[in-house]
C-alpha cells in the first residue's frame, strides 16, 4: 500500500516538473527579450501568442526524441540511424516553423533571422530531451541494479540463517545424548527446555529483528542446558547487562560464538572455563566469549566444524557493515572473541532499500 502511494506521488511529481519546465521554456523568449530592437532591425511587433504557439511546436519533438528515437533507434540501431532521424525531425520542424513565420505571421523578418529564431529552441529542446532520457535510463538502471543486489543479499541472508538450524541441532542433540548416558532422569526437563529453544529459533527469529532481551534469554537457556550437561566439569560464567535490553538486534547473532566456545573449550583441557560477558557502554553492545584451549593437543575437526563463525562473520558484514568490530585472539591458553555493535539509531543498516529487501 505504501509503495503504491509512493508510486502515485512520484508520478504526480514528475508531471508537475514537466509542467514547470514547459512554463519556463515558453516564457523564456519574454525573459530574454530586449526592450528595444537592435539598430537596423525591422520594427516588427510579434504577438505573444504567436511566439508561444511557434515554440510549442518543439514540445512533440522533446517526447518523440525521449520516448522513441533514443530507446528504439539509438540503442537498437546505432548512432548513425539516430542522427538521421534527428536531422529529418529537425528539417520537418524547421520547415513548418519557417512556413508559419514567413508566410502567415510576420513575413517582414529576414529569412536568416527566422532560421536562427527557429533553430535555437530546436537545439535546446533536443539537448534537454537527450539529457533527460539518458539520465532517466541511468537512474532506472541503478535502481534495477540495487534491487537485484538486494534480492541477492536477501537470498544470502536466508541461506545463512537456514544454516544455523542444523548446526544448532547437531550440538544440542549431542548434549542430550551425553546427558541421557549420565542422568536419564534429567532428559525430560532438558527436552522441554530444548523445545523452548526451538520455539525461539523457529518462530521468534523469523523476523528481521528481535529485542536484545529475547536474545539474552535464548543464550541463558542454552547455557543452562550446557550446565546440566557438564555439571561441575566445566566452569561457566555468564554475565549480562540489561541496559540495552530493548535494542533490536539480528536474531541468533550471538549464539555461534557461545556454541564455538562449548565445542572447542571442553574435552582434553585441564580445568575448562568458559566466560561469557555482555556489556552496554552507551549505545555500544560489547559481547565477549573466551574459553581455554589445549595447545599440546591438535583437535581433529569434523566436517561441520567452522560453520558458525564464518556464518556470523558474513552476516555481520551484510547487516552491520560499518557499525561493528569483531576481534578474535589467542593468547596463552585462552581463545577470546569480542564483538562490538554500535547502535546509532533505531536501525543499524545504512541502506533503507536493503532493509526493505530483507523484510521481503
Amino acid at each position: 500500500m505504501r509503495d503504491l502511494k509512493f508510486k502515485k506521488f512520484s508520478q504526480s511529481l514528475t508531471v508537475l516538473m514537466h509542467l514547470a519546465f514547459w512554463a519556463f521554456f515558453l516564457s523564456l523568449p519574454f525573459l530574454l527579450r530586449s526592450p528595444q530592437n537592435p539598430p537596423g532591425t525591422p520594427r516588427v511587433k510579434v504577438p505573444d501568442e504567436v511566439i508561444i504557439l511557434l515554440n510549442m511546436l518543439t514540445i512533440p519533438l522533446f517526447y518523440i526524441n525521449a520516448n522513441i528515437f533514443i530507446p528504439r533507434v539509438l540503442k537498437r540501431q546505432g548512432v548513425w540511424f539516430y542522427v538521421a532521424y534527428i536531422l529529418l525531425s529537425m528539417t520537418a520542424v524547421l520547415s513548418i516553423n519557417l512556413s508559419l513565420r514567413n508566410y502567415v505571421f510576420f513575413p517582414e523578418l529576414p529569412s536568416a533571422r527566422i532560421t536562427i529564431y527557429t533553430l535555437f529552441p530546436v537545439f535546446f529542446i533536443l539537448a534537454v530531451s537527450t539529457t533527460y532520457r539518458l539520465l532517466s535510463d541511468y537512474l532506472a538502471d541503478e535502481q534495477q541494479r540495487k534491487e537485484l543486489e538486494n534480492e541477492q543479499l536477501k537470498s544470502e541472508l536466508s541461506f545463512l540463517r537456514s544454516q544455523i538450524s542444523p548446526h544448532f541441532m547437531f550440538n544440542v542433540l549431542n548434549s542430550i545424548v551425553s546427558l541421557s548416558r549420565k542422568k536419564s532422569d534429567m532428559v525430560e526437563p532438558v527436552v522441554i527446555q530444548l523445545s523452548d529453544l526451538m520455539r525461539y529459533m523457529l518462530y521468534e527469529s523469523n523476523g528481521t529483528r528481535v529485542s536484545l532481551e529475547k536474545e539474552i534469554k535464548y543464550l541463558n537457556n542454552y547455557i543452562d542446558l550446557q550446565r546440566i550437561r557438564f555439571g561441575n566439569d566445566v566452569k561457566i560464567n555468564f554475565e549480562a547487562d540489561n541496559r540495552l535490553s530493548h535494542q533490536p538486534i539480528e536474531p541468533m547473532l550471538l549464539i555461534p560464538f557461545v556454541e564455538n566456545a562449548f565445542k572447542h573449550g571442553v574435552g582434553i583441557i585441564s580445568d575448562p572455563v568458559i566466560d561469557i560477558m555482555l556489556q552496554a557502554q552507551g549505545k555500544t553492545l560489547i559481547f565477549k566469549v573466551r574459553n581455554k584451549v589445549n595447545r599440546r593437543f591438535k583437535e581433529v575437526k569434523d566436517s561441520s566444524s567452522g560453520i558458525g563463525l564464518p556464518n556470523v562473520q558474513r552476516r555481520l558484514s551484510l547487516l552491520y557493515p560499518e557499525s561493528h568490530e569483531l576481534t578474535i585472539s589467542e593468547t596463552g591458553e585462552w581463545y577470546e572473541v569480542q564483538l562490538s555493535l554500535h547502535f546509532n539509531g533505531d536501525h543499524p543498516l545504512k541502506d533503507r532499500s536493503l532493509t526493505e529487501a530483507i523484510n521481503g
